[in-house]
């Protein structure tokens, strides 16, 4: 019970990105390109306000928490405001001299301490005047050294720094705004993407749907269900997460990683330079996890498939597993499978194991030179202790895209394998039709000299021809494998023989509009269809002119009228997925009563009653000759009884037609037909068998 690795497994990933795909992607993109350029500004506008938050805690360390006066000693002015205090020195803002003036003046030893100025009508003129000796009047107002403050109470140094404290408000007050704002950007561009995300998906779903309902059975027949199922869920929200988790994020990081990097070349280029060291380890770890990332993710995905489909496949075989005593091989294979998921998977968590951890550790490292070299800077004081708290934040930025780009490189590489498999799909090409209209159908069908093959020159018909005329009733017989089904999904245009013509009231059905030619067309099939919905939905199928007079009527004419009114709620009955409500005879009832609603000329019975018993098939039996007075029918027959009242007979052998006749000329042949009548009535002498 080893699973075919072929069916099972997902097919291989393509380029993990590939910039056609890209293309083709934009396409979807481009009805809603104006909410990505709104996101795409709010992108803007939230990198900045992440910019500044640092720079107003670098403002508020620089400029109030710490004495923002010092004196120097200068034969002339260092700044266009100094303020002069006696011959040689000069009181100037520390944040307004120069760097390279400052450092200067600091190598000489001319740079005294820190200094506090109080205006004369600022609150801490009330302070000076309790403590006279501590503060030097000038004119600019009193003049006093940090290290002066100590002997001062908590209330009074906070008099005294009252405008530094307003402006320590006013900076909050600033900050709470700018996280307002961040928060309302951030809304407006989640709401956005998810938005145009969504609306994107729709119209993906509403596509691929489409495109799979014009799809050729021919490949519709090698697909399995669920593929084609994940094309228009999984895989159009893998796609999803890619517009709405990494397109606009990417550009928000870039944009974020050049702006930390200006502004920590504007507080100190040297300090820059040196953070750029880590620049190329980076780069080199970047692109080795580019490349077992994708290694490790696509198998994976590959033995996840495999896992999923086995363990589906054996959940719904479970009944023959168990009658057959097969648990203990069953359970092995699944073992076997499970291992290699597990072991795929590990590959993976050890090259995000390897690259998280290492993208922490570096950023770590940076962080502790910048508190080493950016501290000595400090204590020297060529650094102030604000930019060197900004810069420590500045890093973090900087580093934390990096630490997503494990996440977004999953997303896009999923992304990327989900669009070539939609793509895949869409490009197959659509089932062909004619444009021929066929305004009404009398019922004729001829097959001339068609051959026709699912695969290569494999023959499954041979040179059939045949003519059936309207109102006619024909029965096809044979053994199984003999073409019976090929020819009814070949009258239905599901297929296109590849030598001869099929006439449908002599016009060739390849030249004719298919969707028309079906909707006068019906089909009983031998294991009837119920979509989940009611009694009523399912008789009339869609056809929204019909009444639920005409749906009873219909009901009637097929004999499960009194069924329905057996039911809880009758035709609003509710008969649940594939019709698990209702019993094999009443599903085929059903399927008799959605051919009469749809009044067709032609109805095609593939083995109506081949499932069900024999007082059921009496009442079925019953009802297809109800539904088929007045019409062309071809029946396909396994049990001969069902077919004594058919007109003619055509018996198939190995994709040829052998013999054609009513019941009782074929039977008088003594030829296939009378060898199948043998086995199926082998007590019962022709004539007898003919009667029952």
């Amino acid at each position: 019970m080893r699973p075919h690795q072929d069916y099972l497994e997902e097919e291989r990933l393509g380029k993990a990105l590939d910039v056609r795909l890209l293309r083709r992607l934009l396409g979807y993109v481009r009805p809603y390109w104006g909410l990505f350029l709104v996101a795409f500004l709010l992108a803007a506008g939230i990198t900045l306000v992440e910019l500044s938050l640092p720079y107003i805690t670098k403002t508020a360390i620089d400029y109030v928490l710490i004495p923002p006066w010092i004196v120097v000693r200068a034969e002339s002015p260092p700044t266009s405001d100094a303020i002069k205090l006696d011959e040689g020195r000069f009181l100037v803002r520390a944040q307004e001299l120069p760097r390279s003036i400052r450092e200067s003046l600091e190598e000489e030893g001319k740079v005294e301490g820190r200094y506090f100025l109080i205006a004369p009508e600022d609150p801490g003129a009330e302070v000076v005047a309790r403590h006279p000796d501590l503060f030097r009047t000038i004119s600019a107002g009193y003049l006093v050294a940090e290290t002066d403050l100590e002997g001062l109470s908590a209330g009074e140094r906070l008099t005294l720094q009252a405008p530094a404290v307003r402006t320590l408000l006013y900076l909050v007050l600033g900050l709470l705004a700018l996280l307002l704002v961040r928060f309302l950007l951030s809304y407006g561009q989640v709401y956005l993407l998810q938005y145009a995300g969504q609306r994107i998906m729709f119209d993906m779903r509403r596509t691929i749907f489409r495109h799979v309902l014009h799809l050729p059975m021919g490949f519709l027949d090698r697909q399995p269900v669920g593929r084609l199922v994940t094309r228009a869920t999984n895989d159009v929200a893998a796609i999803n997460e890619m517009y709405t988790q990494v397109v606009v994020y990417l550009v928000q990081d870039a944009l974020m990683m050049a702006g930390v990097l200006a502004i920590m070349f504007r507080l100190n280029a040297r300090l820059a330079l040196l953070l750029l060291a880590f620049g190329p380890p980076l780069l080199v770890l970047t692109f080795w996890f580019r490349r077992h990332a994708r290694d490790a993710y696509r198998e994976a995905r590959r033995k996840l498939a495999r896992l999923n489909a086995y363990l589906a496949e054996s959940i719904s075989g479970m009944p023959i597993i168990q009658l057959f005593r097969q648990e203990l091989r069953s359970f092995r294979a699944f073992q076997e499978i499970n291992r290699g998921y597990y072991r795929a998977q590990m590959r993976s968590v050890i090259v995000y194991g390897i690259f998280g951890p290492t993208i922490s550790v570096m950023r770590n490292l940076a962080l502790a030179l910048l508190i080493w070299y950016g501290g000595r800077g400090v204590l020297s004081g060529v650094f102030t202790l604000g930019a060197l708290v900004a810069f420590t934040s500045y890093v973090r930025m900087l580093f934390q895209p990096l630490s997503d780009l494990s996440d977004k490189y999953n997303i896009l590489q999923s992304a990327m394998a989900a669009s070539e498999r939609i793509f895949k799909l869409l490009d197959e090409k659509e089932e062909p039709t004619g444009s021929r209209p066929l305004p009404t159908l009398r019922g004729e069908i001829e097959f001339k000299d068609v051959w026709f093959a699912y695969h290569d020159e494999d023959w499954v018909l041979k040179g059939i021809s045949f003519h059936i005329a309207p109102g006619e009733r024909v029965a096809l017989v044979g053994p199984t494998g003999s073409g019976k089904s090929t020819i009814v999904n070949l009258l239905f245009g599901f297929y296109r023989p590849q030598r001869g013509k099929i006439l449908v009231d002599g016009h060739d059905i390849s030249e004719l509009d298919l969707a028309q030619l079906r909707r006068k067309l019906a089909v009983v099939p031998q294991d009837a269809f119920l979509f989940s919905g009611n009694v009523e939905e399912n008789i009339r199928l869609w056809q929204e002119k019909l009444s639920l007079d005409g749906v009873r009527r219909a009901a009637e004419a097929a004999g499960v009228h009194g069924v329905v009114k057996r039911l809880p709620e009758g035709y609003s009955t509710d008969v649940r997925e594939r019709g698990g409500r209702l019993s094999v005879g009443e599903r085929q009832l059903l399927s008799i009563a959605r051919a009469v609603a749809a009044d067709p000329k032609l109805i095609v019975l593939d083995e109506a009653t081949a499932n069900v018993d024999s007082h059921t098939e009496a009442q079925v039996q019953e009802a297809l000759e109800r539904l088929m007075a007045g019409r062309t029918a071809l029946a396909i027959a396994h049990r001969l009884s069902t077919i004594r009242n058919v007109d003619r007979v055509l018996v198939l052998s190995e994709g040829r037609l052998v013999e054609e006749g009513t019941v009782e000329e074929l039977l008088a042949k003594k030829g296939l037909f009378w060898a199948l009548w043998q086995l199926q009535f082998a007590s019962l002498s022709p004539a007898e068998g003919a009667d029952s």
